[in-house]
Order: C-alpha cells, then structure tokens, then sequence
C-alpha cells in the first residue's frame, strides 16, 4: 500500500481489541468519527509485519467530559466523551438569546443557568427539562437543534423505543438525550426515568457484550405535542422542569443557521457569566434543581395540560 494511504487511515489497540478509526458520511453532510473493530492479520496484510507495533495502546476506555480543558487520553485509557469544536470568542448573540426567551419565558434566567451548567458543570445533575405544546410551529425541534450543533456528539436523538430498549450503549455516555416526540406514559417509563435523572453510575449493555457500569452523567430533554399525559408525573414529584412553548410569531427558514453562527459568542458569555441561582442560595445542591420544584401537586382524574401547572420556585 502507497505510504500516503498510511498516513491517512489510523489505527488504535484498546485493551487486545484492534479499532480501525473512519469518518462516516452523514445523510445531512459532514462526517462522524467511528471505531471500527479491525484485525491484526488483515493489518500485518495490508501494511506489514512491523506496522502493528506503531499504532497507539491504551488500557482500556473511560468517559470523562469537559468541554473547556478537554482530554482525549486520561490515564492509558482513551475518552469516549467528544470534543466540541467551538472556540468561544467575544461577539454578538441575539439570536441564541431570542430562543432562550422564547422558550424560557420569564425564567430565562434560570434557563441561561441550565445551558451554563451544562457547558462548564457537565457532570452536574439537572431537572428532566419537558417543553410541551399542542401547537405546531413553536421552536421546540429548533431548541433540540440547537443543543445538538451547541455540544455536537455529546447529544444524541432517542426513539421512545430506544429509551425503553435493554441496549444502550450509544447514548449511555452522551451528556443529553433529547427525544423529540416523546411518549412514556407507562409507570415503569417514568421510573426510569426519575431514576436515571438522579443516579450516579450505570450499567451499559451492547449486544454481544457483557454489562460494564460506568459513571451517569446524562440528562433528558423532552419534547411533546401532547400537553396531558406525555410523561407520569406524580404529586411532590421534583425532578421535573415543564415549559409550555407558545407559537413562533414569525418563520425564519435560515434561524437555526444563524443560531450556530453565534455559538462561539454565546460559549463566550457563558464562560463570564455568573450564576443567578448562584447569586441567591449557598451552591450546595444543583442550583437549577433547587430553584424548580414540583409541577404536579397533584395528579387529576380527569388530565388537565402539564403545562398549566404551577412551577413552585425557592428562594
């Protein structure tokens, strides 16, 4: 093989298992980085004897995120958490600020908090976020656009099949889950996922495999069309954060284009801003779950709109 093939293509040893790294060609353009699970003869045939000792060992895999001193190797073992591209710059970002309005409303502070701690506190444990609205047109998809061009591989578009599938090794290391049209009105949905939104560590399973429990840093945002029974709620529950999205009052088709045009300001701010949780309790718990509690006080016979429910705030 031409020595600038060589160049070219990588190859890792993790552990005793061999990976071939390839950029996948996405339907929507672009690429995304994937391990290949390679073979030493087929190497030693391709590129000779000698190139397996060249390539790159690590011990074994971790998932360590941070998205401001990121570290691709912790350790010998290797992170599966990805980096974010984006380099913060001091600029404008209105447009990213319009959308944090439109879907926070009069919490938008809380709202800026949400998308700081994420940013900075990743491992941080937050509210399951729930936007719902039986109108079209209102942002919500944009909103779970935006989060995937803000923080790239680290969120990942769930199914509600794919929530409640005993497989999940792809988004169990992922910092969000978003699922666009959610609907898991079963109890044991709604156990798992109270449980998840709170736990520390769990069990990833692929096929094939055998179960590894690693540390569980992932949220949830959720979006549905449907305002009266998406998700169980129960009276006192605390882990939930609702927000009923109004209608968009103008259609820009360029708006999400715009909006990651402004990443690298917004990323800015949100390096230099201060918390307003922050400013108001002693940061001992999650500041933004400490500020939103129950929506439900109680669960109606007959459903009303989740979203008409109070948003209890402590000070």
């Amino acid at each position: 093989m031409k020595q600038g093939n060589i160049r070219k293509e990588e190859f890792i040893r993790v552990g005793t298992t061999l990976y071939k790294l390839v950029n996948q060609p996405r339907l929507n353009g672009g690429y995304v980085r994937k391990r290949i699970v390679w073979n030493n003869e087929t190497l030693r045939q391709d590129y000779g004897k000698h190139y397996l000792a060249t390539v790159p060992k690590y011990d074994g895999f971790c998932t360590v995120p941070d998205h401001v001193n990121y570290r691709p190797v912790v350790d010998k073992f290797l992170n599966l958490y990805e980096p974010i591209d984006h380099q913060p710059q001091e600029g404008d970002f209105s447009h990213i600020q319009s959308l944090v309005w439109h879907i926070f409303g009069e919490q938008y502070e809380l709202g800026m908090d949400y998308l700081q701690l994420l940013y900075l506190q990743p491992i941080q444990k937050l509210p399951i976020l729930l936007l719902v609205s039986e109108e079209r047109n209102t942002g919500k998809s944009t909103f779970l656009n935006f989060l995937k061009a803000l923080f790239q591989n680290n969120v990942t578009f769930n199914t509600n099949e794919d929530f409640r599938s005993q497989f999940n090794s792809d988004w169990a290391g992922k910092l969000l889950i978003v699922v666009d049209e959610v609907l898991l009105n079963r109890r044991e949905d709604s156990e798992r996922l109270k449980n998840l939104s709170t736990t520390l560590s769990y069990k990833v399973e692929a096929k094939g495999k055998d179960r590894d429990e690693i540390a569980f840093f992932a949220k949830f945002v959720l979006c549905s069309n449907n305002e009266y029974l998406p998700v169980i709620i129960d009276a006192g529950e605390t882990r939930y954060w609702v927000r009923k999205i109004d209608r968009l009052q103008s259609d820009d088709t360029d708006f999400l284009q715009k909006l990651k045009a402004e990443i690298p300001a917004f990323l800015y701010h949100l390096q230099h801003r201060q918390l307003f949780t922050g400013k108001r309790k002693p940061y001992v718990v999650c500041p933004v779950t400490a500020a939103y509690r129950s929506l439900a006080e109680d669960y109606p016979q007959q459903p009303q709109p989740i979203g008409d429910r109070d948003v209890r705030t402590y000070a």
